[in-house]
């Protein structure tokens, strides 16, 4: 830059000298610079026709046509009478500062510099793609090979995908092997799933694979406020792909541009549809675009254009789901590659213990129990840490500033023994994992139940029994403090009681009067705050009718974990006045608690929340405020 930079100015100097050497020369021709001696002869003589007065300065013209200067003594009067006698004409000045030429020549020539310096920076700011200036450039970073070096061994959990798109990276290393069989590249791929799950990183894993040129950009990089921006960088984007080739292009969250077109308030001429316009034909084939694949990530499919999903643009559709327990863990054993373990690890009961966690999750999992290793100033990372850290992921941080009395810590440990005596009577329900009345996230406390594996539909007895143990938290506060003792803990549990029961009546099918149909909702429009239309799926009396089968599942539900809890008020009381003393319980102390009669904790506990919470005594703690709870 300041090789550059030190050229221009080099040219401008050479140009302004160009400049005064031309402008000086013809008025060297017919100027002279006369004495004063001469001066006065050539007065006398009447060679001298006018002259201009300024100061001791005499300029004028001689009678040949030349030009003259001389310098008059200080406060000479001779020249002016001399003057007049001859009858020349005579012109007199106020005395100015002289200025340079060089110096007033670039005065007068500055705002013409300064536009032509003004002209050249925005040409080169235009012919540069990563410049202000550079609207219908592609905004696409090219990715080194130090950040390209991801490979498929980096990802886990998504064995499936990995199978799919190995073709692909084989096509990119030998693409020989298939044209002699007729076969053509697939021009796109997309990847879908959840957020978390590793599409970037296997798309990232493609090109680290193949060893080949991997272009990375947005969706929302290519709109712009003018229109035909978007569309002129997917030009410049497939332009430098061309020249990369073989290469991977990636746009991820492509639903950004490619969202069906005539959705939008725009029509059919907003900028968003005319860059999706724009993509659809780089994608169609008219132009050569072999050992270009792009590859593209959502998790909205439903909201793509369908001539963007067509095959001949995304002949592959690969689905990247949440993992299960086996992909958990070999995600586990990918992210503790840097993490220095303790001996009492164990990844499979973390894995078995996290239905539901994306990659992303997972290695949140691990940082925070390396972070919480860290704080205790530990030289490895403990299976407590790693157990706590996920306690952490799921429930949320404890708050142990929150104060809470004596009689609202015996409310919520009746309320959270209430759901954990339900689902431990209800053969349907999950297992109990933890039960705890120390408050994390939102809740005051908390029962948590884990699948023993992963969980791919759910039984219709297996609902039931969830709206059961729904139910048990608000039970056990009536029938161990009366009805009018009831607090609004319960409002979480209700809420999704009653959405669960509409999605059985509406979505599932399992209510005989209304039969396996599918019923949607009534929707209103609403534009500027004011109803502009009203579309009915469904009629009154239809809409009542799934009400009142709502509200009987609902009641059918309490009734169930009312007579468990009657029956087993013993299992209450005991359960309750436990998590009383000890605050949180494991799974197996609660199962072991209710069997036999009795529970005892080793001394030699190790130091997990558990164990921490055990030496706080009850009632230490004291709240006004009474957050919702969680089944």
């Amino acid at each position: 830059m300041n090789r550059n930079f030190a050229i221009w100015v080099v040219i401008g100097l050479f140009l302004v000298a160009i400049f005064n050497l031309f402008q000086s020369q013809p008025n060297q021709k017919h100027h002279a610079t006369l004495d004063y001696s001469v001066l006065l002869q050539n007065v006398k003589e009447g060679h001298v026709k006018d002259v201009l007065i300024r100061g001791s300065t005499v300029t004028g013209q001689l009678a040949d046509g030349s030009s003259f200067t001389s310098a008059t003594p200080p406060q000479d009067t001779h020249l002016v009478k001399l003057l007049l006698d001859h009858n020349v004409r005579i012109k007199a000045a106020p005395t100015e500062e002289e200025v340079p030429g060089f110096f007033n020549m670039l005065l007068s020539w500055l705002p013409m510099i300064l536009l032509v310096g003004i002209w050249i920076y925005f040409m080169r700011q235009m012919n540069s793609g990563n410049k202000a200036m550079g609207f219908g450039k592609s905004r696409a970073r090219l990715m080194d090979d130090k950040t390209t070096q991801v490979t498929f061994k980096d990802v886990a959990g998504v064995e499936e995908a990995k199978q799919e798109l190995e073709e692909v990276v084989e096509f990119l290393r030998d693409p020989q092997k298939f044209q002699k069989l007729g076969g053509k590249i697939p021009r796109g791929v997309l990847l879908v799933g959840p957020p978390g799950t590793g599409k970037t990183l296997l798309a990232r894993a493609i090109a680290g694979e193949a060893n080949v040129p991997f272009f990375s950009i947005s969706g929302s990089d290519f709109v712009e406020m003018f229109v035909g921006v978007g569309a002129s960088r997917v030009r410049d984007l497939f332009d430098q792909g061309k020249k990369n080739a073989p290469c991977i292009i990636f746009i991820d969250e492509i639903d950004a541009v490619g969202r069906h077109r005539g959705a939008g308030l725009g029509g059919g001429n907003d900028e968003r549809e005319q860059t999706l316009n724009q993509l659809l034909v780089e994608m169609d084939g008219f132009e050569a675009n072999d050992g270009v694949i792009l590859i593209s990530a959502t998790n909205r499919p439903d909201v793509l254009d369908p001539a963007l999903l067509r095959p001949g643009r995304f002949d592959r559709q690969v689905v990247v789901p949440n993992p299960d327990v086996i992909g958990r863990q070999k995600i586990l054993e990918v992210h503790v590659r840097k993490v220095p373990l303790a001996s009492d690890v164990d990844l499979s009961v973390i894995a078995r213990g996290t239905p539901g966690f994306s990659g992303a999750d997972l290695a949140n999992l691990i940082n925070e129990g390396a972070l919480l290793a860290a704080r205790r100033n530990r030289r490895t990372v403990s299976m407590a840490e790693l157990e706590e850290a996920k306690d952490k992921v799921m429930m949320g941080s404890e708050r142990r500033s929150l104060v809470m009395t004596d009689e609202e810590k015996k409310l919520t440990a009746y309320h959270e023994s209430g759901h954990a005596v339900v689902a431990f009577h209800s053969p349907a329900s999950d297992p109990i994992h933890k039960a705890t009345i120390i408050p994390r996230g939102r809740a005051l406390g908390m029962v948590m139940r884990l699948p023993e594996g992963d969980r791919i539909s759910m039984s219709k007895e297996r609902l039931h029994a969830d709206l059961a143990v729904a139910m048990g938290g608000r039970i056990a506060e009536e029938m161990i403090f009366g009805p009018d003792k009831v607090t609004t803990g319960a409002s979480s549990d209700i809420s999704m009681a009653t959405q669960m029961a509409r999605r059985m009546v509406t979505e599932w099918g399992m209510s005989k009067a209304l039969g396996p149909v599918m019923y949607g909702e009534n929707t209103q429009e609403v534009f500027l705050g004011h109803s502009v239309s009203q579309h009915k799926s469904i009629s009154e009396s239809t809409a009542q009718l799934i009400d009142t089968e709502v509200k009987r599942i609902v009641e059918e539900a309490y009734t169930r974990a009312k007579k468990i809890l009657t029956d087993c008020k013993a299992d209450l009381k005991l359960l309750a006045e436990t998590l009383l003393e000890y605050e949180t319980l494991s799974g197996e102390e609660i199962n072991t608690l209710l069997k036999n009669r009795k529970f005892s904790r080793p001394k030699s506990v190790p130091e997990t929340e558990t164990a921490r919470s055990s030496s706080i005594p009850a009632g230490g703690e004291k709240t006004p405020r009474k957050p919702r709870k969680k089944s």
